[in-house]
């Protein structure tokens, strides 16, 4: 039904428009008090639950940062059946966002090209809106923060800007993420060099207090870079690693290259991460102690997929692309694979 529906209606809209429609009707779930109705029909009908960074997580399978970049979607995609939702990314400062075109759909590769540019509220907005949710005493799924560098801050800045966004967002976020991999903003994947790196992963450590904090790195940086953050992440006290966000590649993609060529720059995300993705998990895995938490995003799409992720050593996992091209009941999908997938290993 649902890709009947894509084909045929959403593919009308651009790909920000619609995602524009998908947030209104996610919003509405908990407004028209069908939370509960919604609840029964993604359960999974076994525990699924996980427990890291001192929080349990119901389910390992969560929305990755991108999907609800300002916490307005928070409990309704809880109700689908997401166990964790990572709002963001956020920035100190409000911004619209890079200028338009800026998010495009690759259907023969499952995946979307964006050049987003952190487009948000900036995080006191969401704070305060992040307050009101967990003021409400509504059932809530885990709720991360990602951060993000302001474009308006100068990259020799960026410390205090990230400490900025920390003092007002730690307080009320399950766990703070450090997002230092968008390709979309000037000079942020700098940020990636140890020499710059360890400062700011040690400040924001400091201002984060009590609230676990995770790295979130590219998967376009060398196999030797990798393994070098992952142990500079121990080193420094952090609680995990995200990997990985966008690519800048086009390798592999069946689109036609005149078509890609046309969107323009971006982060690709979506089927064609997959495969460099998993090699990132095993690279962190056997740099960092098994109880670090390491969340794998990147290509996933089904529960066998995500199972693959968690028996690679992904203590969670996260997903964002093929939500546009699974629908509403992806997050149903997943957690009742994986309880399918667990019942069969104990039989």
């Amino acid at each position: 039904m649902y890709p009947f529906f894509f084909k045929t209606v959403l593919t009308r809209f651009s790909p920000e428009r619609a995602h524009h429609l998908a947030a209104t009707a996610i919003t509405a779930v908990p407004r028209l008090g069908l939370s509960r109705a919604a609840d029964r029909l993604t359960a999974a009908g076994s525990d699924l639950s996980v427990r890291a960074l001192g929080l349990t997580f119901p389910t390992p399978f969560g929305v990755a940062a991108g999907f609800d970049k300002d916490a307005t979607m928070v409990r309704g995609l809880g109700d689908l059946g997401f166990g964790h939702v990572e709002v963001g990314t956020l920035t100190a400062h409000s911004q619209p966002g890079n200028p338009g075109p800026r998010l495009f759909r690759l259907p023969a590769d499952r995946a979307l090209i964006n050049r987003m540019g952190f487009n948000n509220g900036g995080a006191e907005r969401a704070a305060r809106r992040i307050i009101a949710l967990r003021a409400t005493g509504k059932k809530l799924p885990i709720i991360g923060v990602n951060i993000g560098k302001s474009r308006v801050v100068d990259v020799d800045d960026a410390v205090e800007d990230y400490l900025e966004s920390t003092r007002l967002l730690a307080p009320v976020a399950d766990y703070l993420v450090i997002n230092v991999s968008s390709p979309n903003t000037p000079g942020l994947r700098g940020l990636q060099e140890l020499d710059r790196l360890e400062p700011l992963l040690t400040a924001v450590k400091a201002a984060a207090g009590r609230t676990p904090l995770l790295l979130k790195i590219a998967p376009d940086l060398e196999d030797e870079a990798v393994t070098r953050i992952a142990e500079l992440v121990v080193r420094t006290g952090l609680d995990g690693i995200i990997a990985t966000n966008t690519t800048i590649s086009r390798e592999g993609l069946r689109t036609p290259a005149r078509d890609v060529e046309k969107m323009g720059a971006g982060g690709l995300s979506g089927a064609p991460l997959k495969a460099r993705s998993l090699e990132v998990l095993h690279l962190i895995r056997a740099a960092v102690p098994a109880e670090l938490c390491v969340i794998s995003v990147g290509g996933v799409e089904t529960a066998e997929e995500v199972n693959a992720r968690l028996e690679a050593g992904a203590t969670l996992v996260q997903g964002y692309s093929a939500f546009i091209y699974r629908g509403p009941l992806w997050g149903r999908e997943i957690n009742r694979g994986l309880a399918a997938l667990r019942a069969a290993r104990r039989v």
